[in-house]
């Protein structure tokens, strides 16, 4: 299947759901007491559903259970505290609310797949859950993408124009036989220079040792950490997602955006007019100062 990438105009939030204004109420007591033992029965108060009825709520809002998604939490905040502070491993697990160093590196090396002194070792923000379900933190090694560049007037122009833009470059890959591979695709928006207009890449990576077929260029993405949001719906939505990204989600998050390259991934058969279409956005960023 051919990738599509109908963008339209982004138009104004939907009104969240009474399930999901609740759960935002819990989200709040989760992070803000994440120092301090959770049980169910106080997220629940908070909630004003049963015990039952907020595992149910929660699991179908968020796609977690509460205690999966409090413990990625905390396993997360210790990952943070690895890379930036010398405490001990054992004091990181009686931190959390781990009975013993052995049962915190368990939990550990399950949801990171090595042991906290290695992942300290290595040195690198790699699979931390943050504060909202929708995001997490990733570092990428640096990678050649192959593909063709346009320009366009992107979200926080005073005339955006992406909406036509972006599609055609795309089209333009398509082509130029850019897409004959089936691999993930990636878009790259250039923001790192001033000016209504951006830089807009669309294209795959770059096969090891190969050169690129005519009508196509290269372009090299340095090693960067990234905030990765997942986008679920119609790409004609993603707009209003990427708003609430950089708007509401950064400047609470602990990070800060950098100037750079921006990245969007897609699958070989992505659609983005299904309903349940699914990319991701890569943001770079780096941890807050102070």
């Amino acid at each position: 299947m051919t990738p599509t990438f109908p963008l339209a105009s982004p138009g104004p939030a939907p009104q969240a759901s009474a399930h999901f204004t609740r759960i935002e109420r819990v989200l709040d007591y989760i992070h803000g007491h994440l120092d301090q033992p959770l049980s169910l029965e106080q997220l629940a108060e908070q909630s004003c559903w049963s015990r039952w009825q907020l595992q149910r709520v929660f699991l179908h809002e968020t796609g977690l259970t509460v205690a999966h998604y409090v413990r990625e939490l905390k396993l997360s905040l210790a990952a943070e505290a690895l890379l930036s502070s010398r405490q001990r491993v054992l004091d990181l697990a009686l931190c959390y609310g781990f009975g013993s160093e052995v049962s915190f590196s368990r939990a550990f090396k399950q949801q990171f797949g090595c042991s906290p002194l290695a992942y300290r070792k290595r040195g690198l923000r790699l699979g931390l859950r943050t504060p909202l379900v929708q995001v997490r933190v990733e570092s990428q090694p640096g990678f050649i993408l192959q593909g063709v560049k346009g320009l366009i007037r992107g979200l926080f122009a005073s005339e955006p124009d992406f909406q036509q833009t972006v599609p055609a470059i795309w089209c333009a890959l398509r082509s130029a036989g850019g897409l004959d591979r089936a691999c993930d695709l990636i878009g790259v928006v250039d923001v790192s220079g001033a000016g209504e207009q951006l830089a807009y890449w669309a294209g795959v990576v770059a096969e090891e040792g190969s050169e690129p077929p005519s009508g196509l260029a290269r372009l090299a993405i340095p090693p960067q950490e990234y905030a990765v949001l997942s986008h679920v719906g119609p790409i004609s939505q993603l707009g209003q997602t990427l708003n609430w990204f950089i708007l509401h989600w950064l400047p609470t998050s602990g990070y800060r955006g950098l100037d750079g390259f921006e990245l969007e991934r897609y699958t070989p058969d992505f659609d983005g007019q299904q309903p349940y279409a699914r990319m991701e956005y890569w943001l770079p960023i780096a941890p807050r100062q102070g």
